[in-house]
Protein backbone atom coordinates (compact mmCIF):
# COMPACT_ATOMS: atom_id res chain seq x y z
CA UNK A 1 0.00 0.00 0.00
CA UNK A 2 1.29 3.56 -0.62
CA UNK A 3 0.01 6.76 1.24
CA UNK A 4 -1.14 9.50 0.13
CA UNK A 5 1.39 12.84 -0.03
CA UNK A 6 -0.01 15.54 1.03
CA UNK A 7 -0.49 18.75 -1.14
CA UNK A 8 2.40 21.27 -0.70
CA UNK A 9 -0.42 23.67 0.34
CA UNK A 10 -1.57 21.45 3.03
CA UNK A 11 -1.48 24.15 6.00
CA UNK A 12 -3.50 27.01 3.88
CA UNK A 13 -5.75 23.71 2.39
CA UNK A 14 -6.22 22.76 5.96
CA UNK A 15 -7.21 26.52 7.51
CA UNK A 16 -9.90 27.00 4.70
CA UNK A 17 -11.43 23.41 5.60
CA UNK A 18 -11.36 24.52 8.71
CA UNK A 19 -12.84 28.17 8.45
CA UNK A 20 -16.07 26.51 6.44
CA UNK A 21 -17.18 24.92 9.87
CA UNK A 22 -18.69 22.52 7.99
CA UNK A 23 -16.57 19.14 9.82
CA UNK A 24 -18.58 17.18 12.27
CA UNK A 25 -21.49 18.64 11.32
CA UNK A 26 -24.90 17.11 10.38
CA UNK A 27 -26.14 15.69 7.19
CA UNK A 28 -27.89 18.36 5.21
CA UNK A 29 -30.80 17.33 2.66
CA UNK A 30 -28.78 19.84 -0.50
CA UNK A 31 -25.97 17.27 -0.17
CA UNK A 32 -27.26 13.92 0.05
CA UNK A 33 -29.99 14.88 -2.65
CA UNK A 34 -26.77 14.79 -4.77
CA UNK A 35 -24.84 11.37 -3.47
CA UNK A 36 -28.30 9.64 -3.68
CA UNK A 37 -28.33 11.12 -7.38
CA UNK A 38 -24.85 9.64 -8.25
CA UNK A 39 -25.34 6.42 -6.45
CA UNK A 40 -28.58 5.98 -8.59
CA UNK A 41 -27.17 7.35 -11.93
CA UNK A 42 -23.89 5.30 -12.28
CA UNK A 43 -25.11 2.43 -10.21
CA UNK A 44 -22.32 2.32 -8.04
CA UNK A 45 -22.88 0.73 -4.05
CA UNK A 46 -21.53 3.82 -2.10
CA UNK A 47 -21.52 7.38 -3.01
CA UNK A 48 -19.85 9.83 -0.56
CA UNK A 49 -18.57 13.47 -0.05
CA UNK A 50 -15.63 13.09 2.02
CA UNK A 51 -13.68 15.93 2.91
CA UNK A 52 -9.76 15.11 3.90
CA UNK A 53 -9.28 16.58 7.15
CA UNK A 54 -5.41 16.83 8.93
CA UNK A 55 -5.43 12.67 9.98
CA UNK A 56 -8.88 11.74 8.66
CA UNK A 57 -11.33 11.74 5.80
CA UNK A 58 -14.79 12.71 7.14
CA UNK A 59 -18.08 12.01 5.29
CA UNK A 60 -20.35 15.00 4.98
CA UNK A 61 -22.91 12.93 3.42
CA UNK A 62 -23.16 9.07 2.35
CA UNK A 63 -24.60 6.35 0.69
CA UNK A 64 -24.29 2.59 0.63
CA UNK A 65 -21.71 3.29 3.51
CA UNK A 66 -22.01 3.00 7.76
CA UNK A 67 -18.75 4.49 8.59
CA UNK A 68 -18.36 8.08 9.74
CA UNK A 69 -14.78 8.41 8.52
CA UNK A 70 -11.38 6.51 8.31
CA UNK A 71 -7.67 7.00 8.44
CA UNK A 72 -6.35 9.99 6.14
CA UNK A 73 -3.37 7.25 5.30
CA UNK A 74 -5.46 4.49 4.01
CA UNK A 75 -8.06 6.99 2.45
CA UNK A 76 -8.45 6.96 -1.55
CA UNK A 77 -9.58 10.61 -1.11
CA UNK A 78 -6.30 11.49 -0.12
CA UNK A 79 -4.40 10.16 -3.12
CA UNK A 80 -7.65 12.44 -5.66
CA UNK A 81 -6.79 15.75 -3.84
CA UNK A 82 -3.67 16.20 -5.05
CA UNK A 83 -4.81 16.54 -8.70
CA UNK A 84 -7.51 18.50 -10.24
CA UNK A 85 -8.81 15.84 -12.54
CA UNK A 86 -10.80 12.71 -11.48
CA UNK A 87 -8.82 10.15 -10.08
CA UNK A 88 -10.09 6.81 -11.44
CA UNK A 89 -8.72 3.65 -10.24
CA UNK A 90 -10.53 0.92 -12.59
CA UNK A 91 -9.26 -2.08 -10.07
CA UNK A 92 -7.65 -1.43 -6.82
CA UNK A 93 -6.85 -4.88 -6.43
CA UNK A 94 -4.64 -4.74 -9.21
CA UNK A 95 -3.24 -1.09 -8.40
CA UNK A 96 -0.08 -1.28 -5.95
CA UNK A 97 -1.25 1.55 -4.43
CA UNK A 98 -3.96 -0.12 -3.15
CA UNK A 99 -4.14 -3.50 -3.45
CA UNK A 100 -3.30 -4.70 0.13
CA UNK A 101 -5.24 -1.29 1.40
CA UNK A 102 -7.48 -2.66 4.21
CA UNK A 103 -10.40 -0.63 2.38
CA UNK A 104 -9.75 -3.16 -0.42
CA UNK A 105 -8.94 -6.38 1.10
CA UNK A 106 -11.58 -5.99 3.73
CA UNK A 107 -15.27 -4.63 3.86
CA UNK A 108 -16.24 -2.58 1.59
CA UNK A 109 -14.21 -4.36 -0.55
CA UNK A 110 -13.35 -1.18 -2.54
CA UNK A 111 -12.09 -2.39 -6.19
CA UNK A 112 -13.84 0.54 -8.43
CA UNK A 113 -13.39 4.35 -7.37
CA UNK A 114 -13.72 7.00 -9.06
CA UNK A 115 -13.18 11.01 -7.22
CA UNK A 116 -13.44 14.37 -8.42
CA UNK A 117 -11.54 16.73 -6.19
CA UNK A 118 -13.69 19.20 -4.59
CA UNK A 119 -12.21 22.60 -5.34
CA UNK A 120 -12.96 25.66 -2.65
CA UNK A 121 -11.01 27.76 -5.27
CA UNK A 122 -7.94 27.55 -7.58
CA UNK A 123 -5.13 25.45 -6.04
CA UNK A 124 -7.50 24.62 -2.58
CA UNK A 125 -9.27 21.15 -2.54
CA UNK A 126 -10.61 20.58 0.46
CA UNK A 127 -12.47 16.87 -0.63
CA UNK A 128 -13.91 14.72 -3.27
CA UNK A 129 -17.24 13.55 -4.78
CA UNK A 130 -16.49 10.22 -5.17
CA UNK A 131 -18.39 6.81 -6.92
CA UNK A 132 -17.02 3.69 -5.18
CA UNK A 133 -18.04 -0.05 -6.30
CA UNK A 134 -17.22 -3.49 -4.93
CA UNK A 135 -16.64 -4.59 -9.32
CA UNK A 136 -14.24 -3.34 -11.14
CA UNK A 137 -15.39 -0.46 -13.56
CA UNK A 138 -14.29 1.85 -16.17
CA UNK A 139 -15.55 5.73 -16.87
CA UNK A 140 -15.94 6.88 -20.47
CA UNK A 141 -15.87 10.52 -21.17
CA UNK A 142 -19.35 10.50 -20.52
CA UNK A 143 -19.29 9.53 -17.06
CA UNK A 144 -16.48 11.62 -16.31
CA UNK A 145 -18.07 14.70 -17.47
CA UNK A 146 -21.39 13.86 -15.41
CA UNK A 147 -19.35 13.43 -12.27
CA UNK A 148 -17.81 16.22 -13.17
CA UNK A 149 -21.02 17.85 -13.12
CA UNK A 150 -22.08 16.58 -10.01
CA UNK A 151 -19.18 17.22 -8.39
CA UNK A 152 -19.89 21.11 -9.33
CA UNK A 153 -22.91 20.95 -7.89
CA UNK A 154 -21.66 20.19 -4.54
CA UNK A 155 -18.38 22.70 -4.92
CA UNK A 156 -21.15 24.96 -5.30
CA UNK A 157 -23.23 24.26 -2.11
CA UNK A 158 -19.74 23.94 -0.37
CA UNK A 159 -19.10 27.59 -1.54
CA UNK A 160 -22.50 29.12 -0.39
CA UNK A 161 -22.34 27.51 2.95
CA UNK A 162 -22.78 30.70 4.46
CA UNK A 163 -24.88 32.09 2.53
CA UNK A 164 -28.93 31.32 2.90
CA UNK A 165 -29.48 28.74 0.19
CA UNK A 166 -32.15 26.26 2.03
CA UNK A 167 -35.21 27.44 3.53
CA UNK A 168 -34.76 27.67 7.32
CA UNK A 169 -38.21 26.51 8.17
CA UNK A 170 -39.00 24.26 6.01
CA UNK A 171 -35.05 23.44 5.48
CA UNK A 172 -35.56 21.99 1.59
CA UNK A 173 -33.64 24.77 -0.84
CA UNK A 174 -35.04 28.24 -0.86
CA UNK A 175 -35.08 30.05 -4.36
CA UNK A 176 -31.99 30.40 -4.86
CA UNK A 177 -31.03 27.12 -4.16
CA UNK A 178 -33.64 25.64 -6.35
CA UNK A 179 -32.45 27.69 -9.53
CA UNK A 180 -28.38 26.33 -8.50
CA UNK A 181 -29.61 22.82 -8.74
CA UNK A 182 -31.99 23.23 -11.28
CA UNK A 183 -29.53 24.99 -13.66
CA UNK A 184 -26.89 22.03 -13.37
CA UNK A 185 -29.69 19.22 -13.77
CA UNK A 186 -30.83 21.33 -16.87
CA UNK A 187 -27.40 21.24 -18.29
CA UNK A 188 -27.56 17.04 -17.62
CA UNK A 189 -30.65 16.78 -19.53
CA UNK A 190 -29.62 18.95 -22.42
CA UNK A 191 -26.46 16.75 -22.73
CA UNK A 192 -28.99 13.31 -22.55
CA UNK A 193 -31.83 15.01 -24.45
CA UNK A 194 -33.95 14.54 -22.00
CA UNK A 195 -37.50 16.42 -21.44
CA UNK A 196 -38.02 18.82 -18.65
CA UNK A 197 -41.48 19.64 -16.60
CA UNK A 198 -41.72 22.45 -14.39
CA UNK A 199 -44.47 22.15 -11.47
CA UNK A 200 -45.48 24.56 -9.38
CA UNK A 201 -47.91 24.08 -6.43
CA UNK A 202 -49.92 26.65 -4.24
CA UNK A 203 -50.87 25.58 -0.71
CA UNK A 204 -54.75 26.08 -0.97
CA UNK A 205 -56.53 28.07 2.06
CA UNK A 206 -53.16 29.16 3.66
CA UNK A 207 -53.92 32.15 4.67
CA UNK A 208 -56.98 31.26 6.20
CA UNK A 209 -54.98 28.43 8.44
CA UNK A 210 -52.69 31.14 9.14
CA UNK A 211 -56.02 33.62 10.42
CA UNK A 212 -57.86 31.00 12.04
CA UNK A 213 -55.19 28.58 13.81
CA UNK A 214 -52.10 30.84 14.13
CA UNK A 215 -48.97 30.50 12.07
CA UNK A 216 -47.36 27.94 14.20
CA UNK A 217 -50.22 25.67 12.37
CA UNK A 218 -49.34 27.50 8.97
CA UNK A 219 -45.50 26.59 9.66
CA UNK A 220 -46.87 22.97 10.32
CA UNK A 221 -48.61 23.05 6.97
CA UNK A 222 -44.97 24.43 5.13
CA UNK A 223 -42.76 21.97 6.63
CA UNK A 224 -45.09 18.96 5.79
CA UNK A 225 -45.86 19.62 2.57
CA UNK A 226 -41.52 20.16 1.98
CA UNK A 227 -41.12 17.00 3.14
CA UNK A 228 -43.80 14.87 1.58
CA UNK A 229 -42.49 16.75 -1.94
CA UNK A 230 -39.49 15.54 -1.24
CA UNK A 231 -39.85 11.93 -0.32
CA UNK A 232 -42.55 11.98 -3.33
CA UNK A 233 -39.81 13.17 -6.36
CA UNK A 234 -36.99 10.82 -7.37
CA UNK A 235 -33.55 11.44 -6.33
CA UNK A 236 -32.58 12.98 -9.60
CA UNK A 237 -35.46 15.49 -9.30
CA UNK A 238 -35.17 18.62 -7.74
CA UNK A 239 -37.83 20.49 -5.46
CA UNK A 240 -37.90 23.82 -3.62
CA UNK A 241 -39.92 26.36 -1.95
CA UNK A 242 -40.31 28.79 -4.20
CA UNK A 243 -41.71 31.91 -1.83
CA UNK A 244 -44.66 32.20 0.76
CA UNK A 245 -46.54 29.20 0.39
CA UNK A 246 -45.74 28.27 -3.38
CA UNK A 247 -43.69 24.90 -4.10
CA UNK A 248 -41.36 24.17 -6.96
CA UNK A 249 -40.53 20.79 -8.87
CA UNK A 250 -38.07 19.69 -11.96
CA UNK A 251 -38.61 16.69 -13.14
CA UNK A 252 -36.34 15.33 -15.71
CA UNK A 253 -37.08 12.35 -18.42
CA UNK A 254 -40.57 13.86 -18.17
CA UNK A 255 -43.87 12.98 -20.32
CA UNK A 256 -47.22 13.40 -19.24
CA UNK A 257 -47.61 9.50 -18.02
CA UNK A 258 -44.81 10.24 -15.54
CA UNK A 259 -45.67 14.01 -14.37
CA UNK A 260 -49.33 12.33 -13.91
CA UNK A 261 -47.50 9.50 -11.88
CA UNK A 262 -45.70 12.15 -9.52
CA UNK A 263 -48.74 13.94 -9.09
CA UNK A 264 -51.06 10.82 -8.28
CA UNK A 265 -48.09 9.96 -5.30
CA UNK A 266 -48.30 12.75 -4.49
CA UNK A 267 -51.67 13.50 -3.47
CA UNK A 268 -51.62 9.71 -2.38
CA UNK A 269 -48.90 11.01 0.66
CA UNK A 270 -50.77 13.79 1.36
CA UNK A 271 -54.31 12.33 2.04
CA UNK A 272 -52.11 9.55 4.00
CA UNK A 273 -50.65 12.65 6.06
CA UNK A 274 -54.15 14.58 6.47
CA UNK A 275 -55.66 11.15 7.72
CA UNK A 276 -52.90 10.73 9.94
CA UNK A 277 -52.80 13.76 12.04
CA UNK A 278 -55.45 14.80 14.37
CA UNK A 279 -55.79 19.11 12.98
CA UNK A 280 -58.91 20.92 12.10
CA UNK A 281 -57.60 21.30 8.70
CA UNK A 282 -56.59 19.68 5.75
CA UNK A 283 -53.60 20.17 3.58
CA UNK A 284 -54.84 21.22 0.37
CA UNK A 285 -53.18 22.25 -2.59
CA UNK A 286 -52.96 22.97 -6.55
CA UNK A 287 -50.35 22.16 -9.32
CA UNK A 288 -49.47 23.80 -12.60
CA UNK A 289 -47.70 21.92 -15.15
CA UNK A 290 -45.53 23.05 -17.76
CA UNK A 291 -43.46 20.74 -20.55
CA UNK A 292 -40.48 21.43 -22.37
CA UNK A 293 -37.88 19.80 -24.79
CA UNK A 294 -34.12 19.60 -23.62
CA UNK A 295 -33.55 21.92 -26.33
CA UNK A 296 -35.29 24.71 -24.84
CA UNK A 297 -33.60 28.07 -23.75
CA UNK A 298 -35.89 29.63 -21.56
CA UNK A 299 -34.46 31.13 -18.20
CA UNK A 300 -35.72 28.69 -15.27
CA UNK A 301 -37.88 31.37 -13.82
CA UNK A 302 -40.24 31.65 -17.32
CA UNK A 303 -40.48 27.68 -17.12
CA UNK A 304 -41.74 28.35 -13.59
CA UNK A 305 -43.88 31.29 -14.96
CA UNK A 306 -45.64 28.39 -17.66
CA UNK A 307 -46.06 26.17 -14.82
CA UNK A 308 -47.64 29.33 -12.80
CA UNK A 309 -49.77 30.15 -15.60
CA UNK A 310 -51.07 26.65 -16.22
CA UNK A 311 -52.05 26.31 -12.25
CA UNK A 312 -54.17 29.50 -12.54
CA UNK A 313 -55.87 28.31 -15.40
CA UNK A 314 -57.09 25.18 -13.88
CA UNK A 315 -57.70 27.51 -10.67
CA UNK A 316 -60.21 29.50 -12.63
CA UNK A 317 -62.07 26.79 -14.27
CA UNK A 318 -62.68 24.88 -10.81
CA UNK A 319 -64.28 28.32 -10.10
CA UNK A 320 -66.45 28.28 -12.96
CA UNK A 321 -67.74 24.90 -12.80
Amino acid sequence: MIAPNYPENEAERLHALKTLEILDTTHEERFDRITRMAKRMFGVSISLVSLVDENRQWFKSKQGLDATETPRDISFCGHAINGDEIFIVPNAIEDERFHDNPLVTENPNIRFYAGYPLKLRLGINIGTLCIIDDKPREMDEEDKQLLRDLGAMIEQEVRSIQMATLDELTLISNRRGFLSLAEHTRKFASRKEMSLTTILFDLNKFKAINDTYGHHEGDYVLKKFAQVLLDTIRECDVAGRWGGDEFVALITDSNDQKVKAVLERLKRNIDILNKANDKPFNIEYSAGVAHFNHYSELPMEAMIEQADAEMYKQKRGARNG
